[in-house]
């Protein structure tokens, strides 16, 4: 149990910290028991730049009954205090894309996505470059390694996910121009080879395509437009009008009677023929000056 001297050295430790901050330090905050001969007092810190900060004094005795002192002064942040995000080793903090040229990446020597060459693989592919030892590569991809660039690969700009594989006529995987990577990855993963697609050099998804594909169709259709025939004028039906045909009948028996005694005075006598026919024509005449009770214009038209 901690001593209840150094819990109630409240004001011994406000003066500890006056003289050491001066009229920066504000109201006392509380007291932390860190074991039986020590003790902590907080107080806020009236310090420019520093809300939320408090100042610390931790006081102590050598044994029960001694007096209390002074063991250190120290500024620290409070849970509410502006303070700068935790440490993150600058080798954690690298992201794709963030090497230059000229930039050096050094690999973690205990890094679980490489392997000794040397080792048995589960990767048939792998394991004919296994000893390579002083010739070739130290150390080859594991197991964790492949899955973890396959399951970056799928989900990437070259998955079967993207936006263009969502409008793509066909697949990689059906491709000519896919070339499939060896080992096990080549189940799903191969590189494109087509100059013209988007993912020219790029690890592809066998799920993955794009419309630059081998075996694309395209319809060809005419590029003029033509329109729909909405009227044919090659053919044109006619249907007399029955006042026109009537009309043209009087016209025709008119010139016939107009001719008929023309040739008769020629002659020098008419025709009985002719005499009748000009009877006929008075009394047709007289019958179309009678008033049929339709309006002008109709017995006109």
């Amino acid at each position: 149990m901690t001593d209840p001297a150094l819990l109630a050295a409240v004001e011994f430790a406000r003066a500890a910290a006056r003289e050491h901050a001066g009229t920066e330090v504000g109201p006392h905050v509380e007291v932390r028991a860190e074991d039986s001969v020590s003790a902590t007092h907080l107080f806020d810190a009236d310090k420019p730049g520093y809300r939320g900060w408090r100042w610390a004094v931790t006081v102590a005795i050598a044994e029960a009954g001694d007096d209390v002192t002074v063991s250190e002064v120290v500024l620290l942040p409070g849970p509410d205090a502006l303070v700068a995000p935790p440490w993150i080793p600058w080798q954690d903090r690298v992201r794709a894309g963030d090497l230059g040229v000229g930039d050096l990446l050094p690999t973690d020597p205990d890094d679980p996505r490489l392997a000794p060459a040397y080792l048995a693989s589960d990767d048939p592919e792998v394991e004919q470059l296994a000893m390579e030892v002083g010739l070739g590569r130290v150390r080859v991809l594991s197991r964790l390694g492949r899955l973890d660039a396959a399951d970056r690969w799928k989900v990437g700009e070259f998955g079967p996910g993207s936006d263009m594989a969502r409008g793509a006529p066909a697949a990689c995987g059906t491709c000519g121009f896919y070339l499939p990577v060896a080992g096990s990855l080549g189940a799903a993963f191969g590189v494109c080879g087509n100059e013209i697609s988007p993912a020219d050099g790029r690890a592809v998804h066998a799920g993955y395509g794009c419309g630059a594909h081998s075996e694309a169709d395209v319809e060809q259709i005419s590029p003029v437009l033509v329109a729909e025939l909405i009227y044919d004028d090659a053919r044109l039906d006619v249907e007399p009008h029955a006042e026109a045909a009537a009309d043209t009948a009087d016209e025709a028996e008119a010139g016939t009677v107009d001719e008929a005694g023309t040739a008769d005075e020629q002659a020098g006598e008419p025709s009985e023929e002719s005499v009748d026919q000009a009877v006929a024509a008075v009394a047709q005449g007289e019958l179309a000056d009678e008033p049929s009770g339709q309006p002008e214009s109709n017995q006109q038209g």
